[in-house]
C-alpha cells in the first residue's frame, strides 16, 4: 500500500484538444501562480486539474458534466475527435505518468485510450498498463497489465465510461499494479479545487469534516474539530489572517448553534482600543476577508502532498494586502507540504511575489493564428530581461508585453 510519509509531487500537466488548448504543458512546483487574459484558458486549465481529481474517484466520465463550465460537450476542442490529459507525477524515488484520453459518442464521455507507466531511480520505464485500440459504439476497452512472469500481457475487458485507474481495485491483477495504482489514485484525489463564494460562507452551516469547493461551509469545518485540534486551528488561522483588515483583529472562531448544536456560524472579534472589543459574525465580514478565511483555512487543513488549486487567488484584497497573501501562501506551502497553484489578472499581487519567484509564473494567452490557448513560462520570454529594466512583473502582464513578443 502507498506509504504516506514518502513524498508524492506532481511535477506537469499535459493537455491535448482540451477545451481552447491544442498541446500544451504546465510545469508544476511547490507554488506556482498561472497569469492571463480573460478567456485566456486559465480556468481550462483548472478544470483539467478538477477532471482528474474527479474520475480518479470512481465517477463516470459523463456524470463530470454536473461541475463542468460548459458541460462535457464542451471538453474536446473544436473539430477534434478526441481529447487527453496527462499528468507526471514523483511518489518517493519513483516516477509515473499517467494518461487517460476519451471520445464523446451519443452524448457519452468514453475512454479511447488510459495507460500508467513507473520509470523506476535506475531510469528503467514499465508499462503497467495500457489498453488496445476501441472500436466506436463499444461498451469496453481491453485493458492489458503487466504480469509477474514474462510473457504476453494480461488483457481484461473493463468498462469505457469510467476511468481504468478507479476500476483496478476490483480486477484481477497483480498487488504490485494495485499498489502503484492506489499511489497515484490517491494523488489526484488530493487534488482540491478552491473557489470561494463569500455570499455563501454567510449562512449557518451543519457540521462537517470536509471543506467545501466553495468555501460555504467553513464555519461547519471548524466547529466540528475536536477542542484541542479547534482550538489550534482558530489560532492558526487568526495569526494568518489578522494582518488584514486595518482594525486589530483579535480572533477568529466557529460555534455550534441551536438546541441540537448540529449547525454552526463564524465569528470573528476586533479592537480598536485597548480593551474595546467587538465581536460580529460572518453576515457583517467582508467578501475580501471571507474569502482569505476560506484559502488560509484550505491550506491548514490540507493533507501533506495535497495540491490545492486556488481560483483568483487575490480576488476581493485591497492591493495593499498582497504581500500578506503571499507571505501566507509561502508560509504554509511550505509548512503543510503541499503544492499550491492559483490563477490571478492581479498585477500588484505578480510585484508581490519578489524576483525569485519569477521561474514559477507561467502565463496563457491565445495563438493568433489558430486561436487555440498556450502555456508559456515567463521566465523563457525573450525579451524578459530587457522588458524587466524598464518594467514590474506586474507592468509586463498588464500592458501586452507578453501577448505582443509572443506572436
Amino acid at each position: 500500500m502507498f506509504n504516506s510519509k514518502e513524498l508524492l509531487m506532481i511535477e506537469q500537466l499535459t493537455l491535448k484538444n482540451w477545451k481552447s488548448f491544442e498541446s500544451a504543458q504546465l510545469w508544476v512546483d511547490p507554488l506556482i501562480f498561472i497569469i492571463g487574459t480573460n478567456a485566456a484558458g486559465k480556468s481550462n486549465i483548472v478544470d483539467a486539474l478538477s477532471f482528474l481529481s474527479y474520475i480518479a474517484t470512481g465517477n463516470r466520465l459523463s456524470d463530470f458534466n454536473s461541475i463542468a463550465r460548459g458541460g462535457i460537450e464542451g471538453l474536446i476542442r473544436r473539430n477534434e475527435s478526441y481529447a487527453s490529459l496527462g499528468i507526471v507525477l514523483t511518489i518517493g524515488k519513483e516516477e509515473f505518468t499517467y494518461e487517460i484520453s476519451f471520445v464523446l459518442e451519443d452524448k457519452e464521455l468514453l475512454l479511447r485510450e488510459e495507460k500508467l507507466i513507473l520509470k523506476t531511480i535506475s531510469g528503467k520505464e514499465k508499462v503497467l498498463y495500457s489498453t488496445d485500440e476501441v472500436e466506436n459504439g463499444s461498451n469496453h476497452i481491453i485493458a492489458r497489465f503487466q504480469k509477474d512472469k514474462a510473457g504476453p500481457r494480461k488483457g481484461l475487458a473493463v468498462k469505457r465510461d469510467i476511468a481504468i485507474i478507479s476500476q483496478i481495485p476490483n480486477l484481477n491483477v497483480i498487488k504490485e499494479i494495485k499498489d502503484k495504482a492506489d499511489a497515484v489514485s490517491s494523488v489526484l484525489k488530493s487534488i482540491f479545487i478552491l473557489d470561494p463564494k463569500p455570499e455563501k460562507m454567510r449562512d449557518y452551516t451543519s457540521l462537517s469534516d470536509k471543506l467545501a469547493t466553495d468555501g460555504s461551509n467553513i464555519a461547519g469545518v471548524i466547529a466540528g474539530l475536536p477542542d484541542d485540534l479547534k482550538k489550534e486551528f482558530e489560532n492558526n488561522l487568526t495569526n494568518y489572517v489578522r494582518p488584514l483588515p486595518e482594525k486589530d483583529l483579535t480572533k477568529i472562531w466557529a460555534e455550534p448553534i441551536g438546541r441540537f448544536k448540529t449547525d454552526a456560524m463564524l465569528y470573528c472579534a476586533e479592537e480598536w482600543t485597548d480593551g474595546d472589543l467587538s465581536e460580529f459574525d460572518a453576515r457583517s465580514m467582508s467578501d475580501g476577508t471571507l474569502r482569505f478565511i476560506a484559502i488560509v483555512s484550505a491550506l491548514l487543513s490540507a493533507q501533506k502532498g495535497a495540491t490545492i488549486v486556488i481560483e483568483e487567488v487575490d480576488n476581493g484584497l485591497h492591493p495593499s494586502r498582497a504581500g500578506e497573501l503571499v507571505m501566507a501562501l509561502k508560509d504554509l506551502g511550505s509548512k503543510k507540504g503541499i503544492d499550491i497553484i492559483c490563477t490571478t489578472h492581479n498585477p500588484v499581487l505578480i510585484d508581490a511575489l519578489g524576483p525569485e519567484m519569477l521561474p514559477f509564473i507561467s502565463y496563457v494567452s491565445r495563438s493568433e493564428t489558430s486561436g487555440h490557448s498556450e502555456i508559456h513560462l515567463l521566465e523563457d520570454e525573450p525579451q524578459l530581461l530587457k522588458l524587466l529594466a524598464n518594467y514590474t512583473p506586474g507592468d509586463i502582464m498588464t500592458n501586452g508585453f507578453l501577448s505582443n513578443s509572443q506572436k
